[in-house]
């Protein structure tokens, strides 16, 4: 199911990396004016919805049709240097390796030239209602075999 909206991410089809600019709120920021290192999730988090939306997949609709989703299984992050408020953040996804039923990526968060974050992310695939691992849907991981 292809979103409506227009995308402001970019992919570069030689690397298979997606983009998704992301700005630094003060909601984001805690005490010292820098990101909460938490908050990194939820950043890495939108750029990988937005991936699989870039493919053509909401997340509803792989629920709805599906019967799947996909969840971290594992997250391994690395801070390298503080985003502050009101920063322009560059949140990338490059996928490393799908299987039958989990995708490694490799996330960055990036100021301009500058790694502020390095993430290795593990998702499976599970079926919603039992949230067992599941074989990913054959049209989402030909998408995905097609870039990664």
């Amino acid at each position: 199911m292809r979103s409506k909206r227009p995308s402001l991410a970019t992919r570069d089809s030689a690397l298979s990396t997606f983009s998704w600019p992301v700005r630094v709120y003060y909601e984001d920021t805690d005490l010292g004016g820098v990101v909460y290192y938490a908050n990194y999730l939820k950043f890495l988090e939108r750029a990988r919805t937005e991936w699989l939306r870039a493919l053509g997949f909401e997340q509803t609709g792989l629920a709805a049709v599906h019967g799947v989703v996909f969840v971290v299984r594992s997250i391994s992050l690395d801070y390298l240097k503080p985003a502050r408020f009101d920063d322009a953040l560059v949140v990338t996804v490059e996928p490393r390796e799908v299987g039958a039923s989990r995708i490694a990526l490799a996330q960055r968060v990036r100021r301009g030239e500058d790694e502020l974050v390095a993430a290795s992310v593990e998702l499976a695939c599970v079926n919603t209602a039992t949230f067992r691992p599941v074989r990913i849907p054959g049209p989402v991981i030909q998408k995905m075999g097609n870039n990664a």
